[in-house]
């Protein structure tokens, strides 16, 4: 067996997967791709991409196919993942890994796929999470942190979301992004990072989104099921590329670069805290399933409290519309009022829609919401709202708003809003972190469910019952949509 020692080379790599659309469904491999890179002079010194077809060409669904472009038809005579795990074994074992959002998605992808079959998964001897990397290095001057915002950014052109494609993408960005961070690491006092202004930097803008030289949808043409290596002379040994400023320091501390006599220069693929951080977070949602996923945590659970507050005590001067800091970024936006964030309860809402299990998060499991009659009170205070953070959006942002107030052709005057339930997981179970209380008579209770049932909770929330609702408002700005999301903290569910 050859020696991690031996094996220098970093391994970027992509996996293209189906997209899940019931709870439990799982992901299959559809496509694998990875490059072999020099860590110094950082070119590409081999490739390998192939199709994979899986155990089910069922679990194709239009949802996948409108992702990445793979259709049935283009893996129904490509190799298994077990005729391929020979070969994916030995281009990553024993070599530095690296990709985009890695960490959470494509190396759990990838350990399944191995234990399917049996088989033990390869291991690396470091891990470069480019999204976790570039989210602490290179903030979110570009936008959102995703591949397409970063390459749009630089001008690399649109994101084919296929496998070969994305990883040399990978690359072309972090060189990209380690040249800014290594121009501004040498002059930190004249280059800052508010001091960039790209042409390309309209992430968000919708006329951008819609026209790309390279069409408007994903790559539908298929590759050959399998492409050969191909082999590219090795460079000669040369100074280290600027980005490993990237993982050894951040911008403006150039000082940290400086190895002193008798001094150990740290890892520069160290990612370990970093990683733990991101490993111990929930999932990021697909980007083809949902916008952005609920920042609500374990720790958001709320109990019965002041902090809600009813209509009659919302005062629109004192709404106001600021930004927090956020690990994914510098910033988020929050709706305060009178300095401390805006939380609402409201009574007797009618139950127009139940629920709604259309989008799914990474794991299978339903991202629920619900859908009330909005009272003309509650729509005065949401739609004041609404104009506040729409403003402060729109100083710097081309994203299209969506109502928090939904007012369809034809009924006006029955106004609804959408209430989610955010969920978390613990370790192999999932729990509410909407406290759900059951309403009989006079007395209330606390719902108690055996399991996550998403079968349990539709027998309480159904069209035409009445819930009491505590909310918080959560403003979001993401790919070309921005709004605000109304997530609840506590629901009493009349069950008479």
């Amino acid at each position: 067996m050859v020696s991690s020692l031996d094996r220098p080379e970093i391994a970027f790599f992509d996996l293209e997967t189906t997209v899940p659309t019931r709870p439990g469904q799982g992901f299959a491999i559809l496509e694998f791709g990875s490059i072999l890179v020099c860590p110094r002079k950082l070119v590409e010194l081999e490739s390998y991409e192939t199709l994979v077809k899986p155990h089910d060409l069922s679990l194709i669904s239009t949802l996948s196919v409108r992702a990445n472009g793979i259709t049935p038809d283009a893996v129904v005579s490509a190799p298994s993942f077990s005729d391929i795990a020979d070969k994916v074994y030995d281009i990553l074992h024993g070599r530095i890994w690296a990709g985009h959002n890695i960490v959470r998605f494509d190396c759990v992808r990838l350990r399944d796929a191995f234990a399917q079959i049996n088989r033990p998964p390869p291991e690396p001897k470091g891990t470069i999470d480019s999204l976790a990397l570039l989210t602490q290095r290179f903030g979110r001057r570009a936008g959102d942190m995703k591949m397409a915002s970063l390459a749009n950014y630089f001008g690399l052109g649109k994101q084919s979301h296929r496998s070969l494609d994305d990883v040399r993408m990978n690359l072309e960005v972090l060189k990209y992004c380690a040249t800014v961070l290594f121009l501004e690491s040498s002059l930190p006092d004249i280059f800052t990072e508010n001091s960039w202004i790209s042409p390309n930097a309209t992430t968000r803008n919708r006329s951008n989104a819609k026209s790309t030289t390279d069409g408007t949808g994903p790559s539908t043409s298929p590759p050959s099921s399998s492409r050969n290596i191909e082999r590219h002379n090795s460079p000669p040994t040369g100074p280290t590329h600027p980005i490993f400023s990237l993982a050894a320091s951040g911008a403006g501390e150039p000082d940290q670069n400086r190895v002193e006599p008798g001094h150990v220069q740290p890892d520069p693929f160290d990612l370990g805290p970093l990683i733990d951080k991101i490993e111990n977070e929930p999932l990021e949602a697909n980007v083809a399933m949902e916008e952005e996923s609920s920042t609500a945590t374990a720790s958001n659970t709320i109990t019965e409290s002041t902090e809600f507050l009813g209509l009659d005590d919302v005062s629109i001067p004192s709404v106001t519309v600021t930004t927090v800091p956020f690990f994914r970024g510098p910033q988020k936006m929050q709706i305060l009022h009178r300095g401390t964030p805006l939380q609402i309860r409201c009574d007797a809402l009618k139950v127009r829609f139940g629920l709604s299990t259309r989008f799914v998060d990474l794991a299978g499991r339903p991202r629920l919401s619900f859908v009330v009659d909005a009272s003309p009170n509650l729509c005065g205070v949401l739609d004041s709202c609404d104009d506040i953070a729409k403003r402060f959006v729109d100083s710097d942002s081309n994203s299209e708003w969506r109502p928090v107030v939904s007012r369809k052709p034809g009924f006006y005057n029955s106004p609804t809003i959408r209430l989610q339930l955010p969920t978390v997981a613990e370790g192999d179970s999932v729990r509410w972190i909407t406290e759900i209380h059951q309403k009989e008579s006079s007395s209330i209770q606390r719902a108690v469910f055996s399991r996550y049932d998403v079968a349990e909770l539709e027998q309480l929330i159904r069209p035409g019952s009445f819930v009491d609702v505590c909310f918080s408002l959560d403003p979001y700005d993401y790919q070309q949509n921005a709004g605000i999301r109304l997530v609840a903290k506590k629901l009493i569910v009349d069950s008479n």
